[in-house]
């Protein structure tokens, strides 16, 4: 029986046409690896734990693979809201739950026999995950990675090098590729980049936003942020939020120059809140700082905050979504109390002041430059 691959479904993440769930390199990936996993399973006995798979956007491989017969699969998904669609799917389709959502860390890979890897954009995110199989997986494991052609570069096969001796290419097929890398040695665990920017620690493992740099929409926001909030802000009732916090530079910024107050930074994105975690560590301001993984400000009650700061992604996955943003600047209004204040930079061009209008309340603007908006909107 052929896998359903169309009735995947992104949610809760960004659902749209042109959005699909599964793609041809999914597939690819999938008929690539289908020998080595069913000579994992025969060689198994009905063990399981030898299949692992990193960078399942929505669940297509996971799903896929136990379709096949896969069982005990770990997974690795940067996103939060990828692991909530992968449990929706797999009970959307009635399949058993027979996957372990983890993170990348060394029990992920530990003693992994076969690897499924959706490339990801970054060549520092590629080489910490590389690094990371090398050091734990099994000595015989065969790492399937694969991609879109377009997102695909040279630069890849030589970080897979790198990490293992024998690297074979595919032929492409439906404008996508998989590269089958054996024989791992040189592996390592990941660590953070480092960098002191205007006198603040950062630190970014591979693939989080801007790496250990401040990127410079954030640093324009950082120039305009207030001086003080409203009495009550700051305390563990009322934190200052920093939403989409990435790296952490805007909720670290917070805590060095409000002492005593305490600051909540959210991120979706596992390696993000990995780095945030770093940050506040090496700034010294851990206790201040509470760093959570989430979706938007699911977590947060309605009404709950007085200041939110937030410099939106506008990517849904691998795909550029004008989708994004609205999201996050709906849950801050839901979050914030009546009066309560959104802090935001944003691209100019992206003219998200009538929505911000919209969703949150009146809207001024704080400041702008050749490509960046700050804005300030207030709940209504």
């Amino acid at each position: 029986m052929t896998f359903p691959y169309e009735q995947l479904r992104r949610r809760p993440d960004v659902e749209a046409p042109g959005l699909v769930a599964a793609d041809a390199a999914d597939r690819l990936l999938l008929d690539e690896s289908a020998d080595a996993r069913a000579d994992l399973d025969a060689a198994a006995a009905g063990a399981a734990g030898g299949l692992v798979v990193i960078g399942d956007a929505y669940g297509a491989l996971t799903l896929g693979a136990i379709h096949a017969g896969a069982r005990g699969v770990r997974v690795h998904q940067d996103a939060v809201t990828g692991e909530e669609a992968l449990a929706a799917n797999a009970g959307a389709l009635g399949m058993r739950p027979d996957f372990a959502s983890m993170p990348l860390t060394a029990p992920l890979v530990e003693g992994a026999r076969v690897v499924l890897l959706r490339l990801p954009r970054s060549l520092d995110a590629l080489r910490d995950v590389a690094g990371l199989i090398a050091a734990h997986a099994s000595p015989d494991v065969v790492v399937y990675a694969g991609g879109r052609i377009k997102h695909m570069s040279t630069a890849m096969n030589d970080v897979l090098r790198t990490h293992f001796s024998s690297l074979d290419i595919t032929h492409a097929r439906q404008k996508s590729r998989v590269l089958v890398a054996r024989s791992p040695r040189d592996g390592r665990d990941p660590e953070p980049a480092a960098s002191v920017v205007d006198g603040m620690q950062v630190r970014a493992f591979g693939g989080a936003f801007a790496g250990a740099r401040l990127d410079i929409g954030t640093r324009l926001l950082l120039a305009h942020l207030p001086v003080s909030f409203p009495p009550g802000a700051g305390t563990r009732e009322d934190p200052l939020l920093d939403l989409a916090c990435g790296t952490g530079v805007i909720a670290a910024h917070l805590a060095l120059h409000h002492l005593g107050l305490h600051v909540v930074a959210s991120d979706q994105s596992a390696v993000a809140v990995a780095s945030a975690l770093e940050t506040m560590a090496a700034n010294g301001v851990a206790d201040r700082v509470e760093v959570v993984r989430d979706d938007a400000l699911r977590s947060r009650a309605d009404a709950s905050a007085s200041f939110i700061a937030l410099n939106p992604p506008f990517h849904s996955g691998a795909a550029v979504s004008d989708r994004v943003a609205p999201r996050l600047f709906a849950d801050a209004a839901r979050v914030l109390r009546p009066g309560g204040e959104l802090w935001a930079v944003w691209n100019s061009p992206l003219g998200y002041r009538p929505t911000l209008e919209r969703l949150v309340g009146p809207t001024r603007q704080v400041a702008r430059d050749a490509k960046f908006t700050v804005t300030v909107s207030t709940r209504r």
